[in-house]
């Protein structure tokens, strides 16, 4: 059982609790943290996406922010963050390197794997731009399948269109934009 603060419309905990399947199942309110990996170019800027393993409850083979989960019951956002980032990739973080970028919404219903999906969350997100070798990561194989670097601008643009390779999710990738000055 994975317990979860169940939050209100801002994302502040209300002091109780829910099991993750449950806020999935019933569509509760609970928090997340979203980390965005960049490097900078000369023209632009690069994401490291994560393509999510098969077996992943949602959106599986889609690829996705650089790092995100769950905020455990009683856990900070931050916290949650620099785990995940270690977790799912290796990056083993100060939480000095990760920069607060905003918050976001996340509301959907879908079907996966012949099973109804309720996701609500509110998203803290944060960005990572030190150096990323990305050949000497060390990926959670069951949660990621590959990661690779994708332009900004191209992601930003297919996602308007076409959800067929990315499941990164559009508000998200606009905070990012936001917090990197690019229009």
């Amino acid at each position: 059982m994975e317990l979860l603060d169940i939050c209100n419309e801002q994302g502040i905990p209300t002091g109780e609790t829910v099991d993750r399947d449950i806020a999935h199942r019933d569509g509760i309110i609970h928090r997340t943290a979203h980390v965005w990996v960049v490097r900078k170019r000369d023209d632009g800027y690069d994401i490291l996406l994560q393509k999510r393993s098969m077996e992943k409850e949602s959106f599986p083979g889609l690829y996705d922010t650089s790092s995100a989960g769950h905020i455990p019951a009683g856990a900070e956002p931050l916290q949650s963050a620099l785990r995940e980032l270690k977790e799912e990739l290796g990056i083993d973080a100060d939480g000095l390197k990760l920069s607060f970028a905003g918050t976001f919404r996340i509301q959907y219903e879908k079907k996966f794997h012949g099973k109804e999906f309720r996701d609500n969350e509110v998203t803290s997100v944060y960005v990572y731009q030190e150096p990323v070798d990305i050949e000497k990561l060390t990926l959670q194989k069951s949660e990621v399948d590959e990661v690779r670097w994708f332009d900004l601008d191209e992601v930003w643009e297919e996602i308007k269109t076409d959800r067929r390779r990315f499941c990164v999710p559009t508000d998200g990738l606009r905070i990012l934009r936001e917090y990197l000055g690019v229009s």
